[in-house]
């Protein structure tokens, strides 16, 4: 009886496992995707619509549209402006106060790498020279990857203009892509550096898409 009743509880325990991981895996991704979608055609629309020079993206709306050439055609995200909990769950967020797309300074984006769509999972698959594309209302700017390390989540300085070196003045144009390391684990977090080698007009480097990557 002993046995058979902890036998009984142990195949409990493993079906309530296997649906918390479906939902952390597949219940996340499917609310990321419908937030991707929303947020990607609220971002569509301003875009088209006539602008405005002290319009500024308020937390948890989008900012931008990030693609990774390397990952495949279907990879892009809205960037939230935002890395609060909530904002994460929506895609990658751009870390208020740091620099935009294309300016001087360090344009700080963090995501998911597991639950949440991940849209940063393969961030590990980067190497130097690969390109980071985002999408604004006018320009495409390119960013090529320039170094990956792991580093302690305490480690902010990465955020910083010029990262590791806090309080001194950036004169380059970066950006920054950090997520948890390794998967499944908060212990410590990948870092990804770029630099901007060049821009062009959105247009011509084609409308950002309305669906989250898959």
């Amino acid at each position: 009886m002993v046995i058979r009743g902890l036998g009984e509880l142990c195949i409990t325990a493993g079906v309530i496992v296997m649906l918390f991981v479906t939902y952390e895996l597949w219940g996340t991704g499917q609310y990321t995707s419908a937030q991707q979608d929303r947020l990607g055609k609220q971002l569509m629309k301003s875009w088209q619509a006539p602008k405005v020079t002290t319009e500024k993206v308020k937390l948890g709306g989008g900012l931008a549209m990030i693609r990774i050439p390397k990952f495949g055609k279907k990879y892009h995200y809205v960037i939230i402006e935002g890395v609060s909990i909530p904002d994460l769950r929506k895609g990658p967020g751009h870390y208020p106060g740091t620099a935009l797309p294309g300016q001087v300074g360090n344009f700080v984006v963090s995501g998911h790498r597991t639950t949440y769509s991940a849209p940063f999972n393969k961030l590990g698959e980067l190497d130097r020279g690969d390109e980071i594309l985002i999408d604004t209302r006018d320009d495409q700017y390119v960013y090529k990857v320039t170094d990956r390390r792991i580093v302690k989540p305490t480690e902010v300085d990465v955020t910083a203009p010029v990262p590791f070196h806090p309080g001194r003045r950036p004169t380059g144009r970066t950006i920054t892509l950090t997520t948890c390391h390794p998967k499944y684990s908060a212990a410590k977090r990948m870092i990804i550096f770029g630099e901007l080698a060049s821009a062009v007009p959105r247009v011509k480097a084609g409308a950002p898409s309305t669906a989250a990557g898959r």
